[in-house]
């Protein structure tokens, strides 16, 4: 995947903006299961009432509470609270959230930091607990008579009518120190979550006392959280929306940069890397493999960020909550990393192998449908098809294969999933019963364990499909990374002017990379302007890569070809190229119309430039009797017109150009002699003034050549005009008589 991050890194900007978003989203989806606890455990559990300090108190419950606390926790308690009377200018105020006052003095909560609160919370807690409960017993003889028997006392033998709460103050200061390290005692076996949700109760009750319609504060607690958990929500929709859109624009973009990247590197491809890269995977690797890139970079963006965030953010957050739940947690990681893994090395292989095996599917696919006259000329039908057949059952299992193992993994996933939320519950309903949980915590605990578990699943998503594009990106590299073998090479030449196109072979050898050795041996000649140089021998004897080293589709092995005394190698190939008029032994034409084609020679050329290179190639009469004209449509390789007026079109494209060389590599090959003929005794005035190629099987062609090379086995057996090599050249004058007759050759 190393091979794509500098195209991706052109995106740094958008991709940073994602992250951010994603760390807003994953945070926010974070705090909505501790909006959920906070629903359960206060808005419903506690009645809206989120802190055992109360924010006012009654004068004589302020007082009552300092009877069970030492002398400075009582001195940390009335130093928390200040006392406000009917004269106090915000009385109205507080007698409006208070209606049960009715002129008495209140005690309201001062503004503390979190350390005092921190502090206060469980002396208020103990203090208004042990006093709520009293109340509750002095209705209760039974009940104060228990009590009384775990102070020391006997409470039972009270007078009737007498305030067990002013008795309990005019104990002796030892006594009643005593009694509150009792209390203190009993309260410490409780734990702190108990304290807490009992201190709620009686923070409750007193509002209650003070007049405040808890039912109301209720609802309004919760309706509060829920708008909170609401608007939390839609931020996150919106956050997943904008990373969404921002993942897919990279994504394209890196994608279609890819796509450029390697269709401009593949223009730079001598002869030799397209021999190494068959053309169905190049097609394959531009469009497939680079869609596998696109996918896991849009899947990059929006898992390998947000996943570790809210993995790692849930178990901080889940051991917050419940910290002896940790193991649960741990067993679930472990194990789902035994899955990945698993899967991981099952799949990989396969991954790496379904590319290929798409890369032969196309191959097959592509080689039928451009000879498909050829497969049923010979009545191959029942062949190919078992070819096709072989090649797309091959993908067929191997994808069938690691979909199978992706099937199993889901449920796997998903009974892993079910079976920790049962876990999770069965705890903590245990830890709940034992009051060392709230149900909130619980819940929202087990939201955290959820959140952890689709961070691994996405991680695990990842996994699975990383494979499959690091096998794509290795595909992709291999052609980004592959040099082409014919570059420009500083200091650079160029030619000089004005240019005449006097093109020297100077002891010239070459062969093809990997070759064992030479195909072309120690070729020298010099082709001047206004001469036509023809090429002719045996097949496979060199005469198409001769030619074929001129614009430099191949560099020579040994020695040089000189173009005005110039180098071909010390020259930009740009600026070699367009001194050449190339028309190749395949003529290839492009989608397109017929002007477009003809277009390609000289996007400036005049409709007049156009019409007269056609007349010279001899296709202006079947151009001119269709309908459209120029405009007629050319269909992919020029497949509906037929061989000859493919050959004439190509031809007329390279005249187009109007340059100084002219290499003709067997363009002749599908004329009638008629056509043939004409057209080069119409060539001949047209390229007067240039130095022309022309590599023929026909003697009939190049009989009137200034200067024909011949060869065999690659080596120069011949060379001169036609009548001198009929004379000195024994391989000339064999091909010479098995196509024409004595009176022909004359």
């Amino acid at each position: 995947m190393r091979k794509i991050f500098p195209f991706i890194r052109r995106y740094t900007l958008p991709i940073l903006i994602a992250i951010l978003l994603l760390f807003a989203q994953a945070n926010i989806d974070l705090s909505l299961p501790d909006y959920l606890s906070r629903i359960v455990n206060i808005g419903i559990q506690q009645g809206g009432v989120d802190s055992p300090i109360p924010a006012a108190m009654r004068a004589t419950t302020l007082e009552h509470a300092g009877l069970f606390l030492t002398p400075a926790e009582k001195s940390i308690l009335d130093g928390a609270y200040r006392r406000v009377d009917s004269s106090s200018p915000d009385y109205a105020d507080l007698l409006k959230k208070y209606p049960a006052l009715n002129g008495d003095a209140v005690y309201v909560l001062q503004p503390l930091d979190q350390a005092q609160k921190d502090a206060l919370a469980p002396i208020a807690g103990r203090a208004l607990i042990t006093l709520s409960f009293l109340e509750q017993v002095q209705a209760d003889p039974a009940r104060a008579a228990a009590l009384g028997q775990g102070l020391g006392f006997d409470l039972s033998k009270l007078p009737p009518g007498m305030n067990l709460l002013d008795v309990l103050g005019k104990l002796p200061d030892a006594q009643r120190a005593q009694m509150v390290a009792a209390m203190k005692q009993r309260f410490d076996t409780l734990g702190e979550s108990m304290i807490t949700q009992m201190g709620i109760a009686a923070v409750k009750a007193e509002y209650q006392a003070l007049g405040v319609d808890t039912a109301s504060m209720q609802n309004g607690y919760i309706l509060r959280t829920g708008g909170w958990m609401l608007l939390l929500t839609l931020l996150s929709v919106i956050a997943t929306v904008l990373v969404g859109l921002v993942s897919a624009r990279v994504a394209a973009g890196v994608a279609r940069d890819l796509r450029e990247a390697v269709f401009v590197h593949v223009t730079r491809f001598a002869r030799a890397e397209f021999e190494k890269f068959s053309t169905a995977s190049l097609i394959t690797r531009s469009t497939n493999d680079v869609t596998q890139l696109q996918m896991v970079t849009m899947m990059i963006i929006r898992m390998v960020f947000y996943a570790p965030i809210i993995g790692i953010g849930g178990m901080i957050r889940a051991l917050d909550k419940a910290p002896s739940m940790w193991w649960i947690i741990a067993a679930m990681v472990v194990t789902l990393l035994g899955l990945v893994i698993g899967v991981f090395s099952i799949s990989l292989p396969k991954f790496k192998l379904i590319q290929t095996l798409i890369d032969n599917l196309n191959r097959v696919v592509r080689e039928n449908l451009s000879g498909m006259m050829v497969v049923r000329a010979f009545n191959r039908q029942a062949y190919e098809e078992k070819r096709f057949d072989k090649a797309n059952r091959d993908l067929t299992q191997n994808m069938l294969f690691v979909s199978r193992v992706l099937v199993v993994m889901m449920p796997l996933m998903m009974f892993l999933m079910s079976s920790i939320s049962l876990l999770v519950v069965w705890v903590g309903a245990h830890q709940v019963a034992d009051a060392r949980m709230q149900v909130g915590d619980m819940m929202a605990f087990m939201q955290y364990t959820m959140q952890i578990f689709f961070a691994f699943m996405m991680m695990s998503m990842m996994f699975i499909m990383l494979p499959r594009a690091s096998a794509s990106a290795e595909r992709v590299g291999e052609v980004l990374e592959t040099r082409p073998s014919i570059v420009d090479v500083p200091p650079l030449e160029h030619f000089p002017e004005p240019f005449r196109g006097e093109v020297e072979f100077r002891r010239v050898s070459f062969r093809y990379p990997d070759a064992e050795e030479d195909v072309l041996h120690d070729i020298n000649f010099v082709a001047r302007p206004g001469q036509t140089t023809a090429f002719i021998g045996t097949t496979g004897s060199g005469k198409s890569t001769i030619v074929n080293l001129i614009p430099r589709f191949y560099d020579v092995t040994d020695g040089a070809i000189l173009i005005d005394g110039v180098d071909i190698r010390r020259v930009p190939q740009s600026e070699l190229r367009a001194r050449i008029g190339y028309v190749p032994q395949r003529s290839n034409l492009f989608t397109g119309t017929i002007e477009s084609n003809l277009r390609l020679g000289n996007e400036e050329a005049t409709p007049e430039e156009l019409q007269l290179a056609l007349e010279i190639a001899q296709a202006a009469e079947f151009v001119n009797e269709n309908p459209d004209g120029l405009q007629a449509e050319i269909s992919q390789g020029g497949t509906n017109v037929s061989g000859g007026q493919r050959q004439r079109l190509a031809i007329a494209r390279a005249l187009v150009k109007r340059a100084p060389i002219y290499i003709f590599d067997d363009s002749f090959s599908a004329l009638d002699y008629k056509t043939d003929a004409a057209l080069r005794r119409a060539l001949k005035k047209y390229v007067a003034n240039s130095t022309v190629f022309i590599v023929s099987q026909r003697v009939a062609t190049i009989k009137s050549a200034d200067q024909i090379i011949v060869l065999d086995e690659g080596r120069v057996v011949g060379k001169g005009t036609h009548r001198e090599l009929m004379e000195s050249c024994e391989v000339y004058r064999d091909i010479a008589l098995s196509q024409l007759s004595q009176e022909e050759l004359v």
